[in-house]
């Protein structure tokens, strides 16, 4: 397509492809992926009680039970019956050495926190690990 300038030239119009809003937006997009990707932690919210010694993992890939503080059980992000843990834990388990981790609110009973325990030893698994979180000295 030809134009045609004030002066009565004729000029082409250029065929290039302007990727500076392309890049403005792929930088908007990456920040905003950037912000948000730490907020989206697999899991509920719960209140981990605090321990001196804490090792850090990856939750990626792994199984995680929750227990919120009103008691309701927690398979990922998806809420679970008691009697139902066993099952998910045979299906999803790539066998009975994988570690379970289980997260209970600081204020969820002992009595809640051992059941759950006991289920996931029924289904066959001995490696469960009790998250918590690392314990802050209070300021002087």
């Amino acid at each position: 397509m030809a134009f045609t300038t004030p002066q009565g030239r004729t000029a082409t119009s250029l065929s290039e492809i302007n990727v500076t809003p392309l890049v403005d937006v792929m930088l908007v997009l990456l920040i905003i992926f950037m912000v948000t990707a730490p907020m989206l932690q697999t899991g509920i919210d719960v209140q981990l009680p605090e321990t001196r010694y804490v090792k850090d993992v990856n939750p990626e890939e792994r199984i995680i039970i929750s227990i919120s503080r009103e008691g309701y059980i927690y398979y990922g992000s998806e809420e679970i019956k008691y009697s139902a843990i066993p099952d998910r834990l045979k299906k999803d388990a790539k066998g009975t050495k994988d570690f379970i981790f289980l997260r209970a609110d600081k204020d969820v009973k002992w009595n809640s926190i051992v059941s759950v325990i006991d289920q996931i030893r029924g289904a066959g698994f001995s490696e469960i690990k009790l998250v918590t979180k690392p314990f802050k000295e209070p300021q002087k």
